[in-house]
């Protein structure tokens, strides 16, 4: 489809505007603001099974990744051409200094070697983790993204690699019930195993 100039610079304006207005937010304790795909979407921070899984996962992570070069982030904010996410756990150089933002908000998404998102309950939340973010991580050329879900079939863990940027979408998808152990297979983090003693066991089908 034909796009303007006229039209292409009204989205940048858009963009700006919204970028703004992200930056100047200030939420009530227990709330997040992230920008995705152009929309200021504000959620509240994830209930106890949520945080206990997300708790498991980084406490895992540390310890795989040891006292190297990289390690695991929880609640930074990642930011790539004026959008601005907060994925549950990353794994990023230890050193961030190099790696900022222009506006030091946050973590430039090319460091994000691997983000993690712990599905939370509700529609909306499920859509935005499965659809609307695996299609920004992708966007952002972010080289692998895990979903770790437990409304989906009593649970499951799935790793998305080999982002396409132009077309928002991944080659590699790998999908595997709670109870199944699954590997991440490259960067850093590379032969990090996914198990039923992070994810807890499966859930009844919701």
């Amino acid at each position: 489809m034909y796009e303007s100039p006229e039209s292409a610079w009204s989205i940048s304006q858009l963009d700006e505007v919204v970028w703004e207005v992200w930056k100047a937010i200030e939420l009530p304790e227990g709330y997040r603001a992230e920008i995705i795909e152009g929309a200021i979407e504000v959620s509240p921070i994830g209930r106890l099974a949520h945080a206990r899984v997300v708790n498991r996962l980084r406490a895992a992570l540390l310890r795989f990744l040891g006292e190297g070069q990289y390690a695991s982030y929880q609640g930074m904010n990642v930011i790539h051409q004026r959008r601005g996410w907060i994925p549950d756990v990353i794994v990023a150089p230890e050193d961030l200094e190099s790696h900022a933002d222009e506006d030091g908000l946050g973590v430039d998404a090319a460091a994000a070697h691997v983000v993690f998102e712990v599905v939370s309950p509700g529609k909306r939340n499920q859509e935005r983790d499965r659809v609307r973010k695996l299609r920004e991580y992708a966007r952002a050329g972010i080289p692998v993204y895990v979903i770790i879900d437990d409304y989906h079939a009593g649970g499951t863990v799935t790793v998305l690699t080999e982002p396409r940027t132009e077309d928002a979408d991944w080659v590699g998808l790998h999908r595997v019930p709670y109870g199944t152990e699954v590997i991440i297979p490259e960067g850093p983090a590379k032969g990090f195993a996914i198990t039923e003693a992070i994810t807890g066991p499966a859930r009844a089908e919701k």
